[in-house]
């Protein structure tokens, strides 16, 4: 059986999780926080979140563990059977990644866990989501999924990326990012939906409070 390796409220344990319960496979979450100790390194070479355990070995990275998913797992299917539409949905994913999830985590501090952000890095977080925001706009479908009809594993890096830039830019750039971007709220919504989110969601409510004393106790 599959093992996922990881914690609940981090996002990108939870777009793993989230392929995995749409695909309708049997796994194990095994709790693992990232960190540089020799036995986080001795399972994820950069100490990162998170792992997915298989009868080969560890494999992790997020876009490397649902491309791994997708390529050996049965169920519901998260890339379109051609080769160029799976690599328009790979080029999705990688945009959201690298021009709104990253740009958007270093202000995280700020909006999640009441530690400033010096203004300069606002600064840019606000220049490179705004630039990141536009190009999701250029490339996006949204007819109704982000990649057109079918939900794909950029979807899942959408609803998991997006909806915490968005409360970044509320709550540390005065900024509402989906103010005249209606297809990224309403596919927002749309994710919303989906009866698997329920338990990720609540199983994120849940492990919070323990994740919040750990950080605090790190300050």
């Amino acid at each position: 059986m599959l093992k996922l390796h990881g914690f609940s409220v981090s996002n990108y344990y939870n777009m793993v999780k989230l392929a995995l319960l749409v695909k309708g496979l049997p796994f194990e979450e095994v709790l693992f926080f990232a960190g540089q100790t020799p036995q986080a390194l001795a399972i994820s070479p950069r100490g990162k979140v998170p792992v997915l355990e298989t009868e080969h070995g560890f494999i992790s990275e997020t876009n490397v563990i649902l491309d791994y998913i997708e390529q050996t797992q049965p169920g519901t299917a998260l890339l379109p059977a051609d080769a160029f539409g799976q690599a328009k949905v790979r080029e999705l994913l990688k945009e959201i990644e690298l021009y709104i999830e990253l740009p958007a985590r270093t202000c995280y501090a700020e909006a999640f866990f009441g530690q400033a952000v010096e203004p300069l890095i606002k600064e840019k977080a606000r220049s490179d989501l705004l630039a990141g925001f536009a190009t999701l706009k250029r490339t996006g479908k949204f007819a109704p999924y982000v990649a057109g009809e079918q939900m794909t594993i950029a979807d899942l890096m959408f609803v998991f990326s997006v909806d915490l830039a968005y409360a970044v830019g509320k709550k540390v750039l005065n900024l509402d990012l989906l103010e005249d971007f209606p297809q990224a709220r309403a596919l927002l919504e749309l994710m919303g939906t989906n009866p698997h989110m329920a338990k990720i969601r609540a199983d994120k409510d849940a492990a919070m409070p323990g994740f919040l004393q750990m950080i605090n106790s790190k300050r």
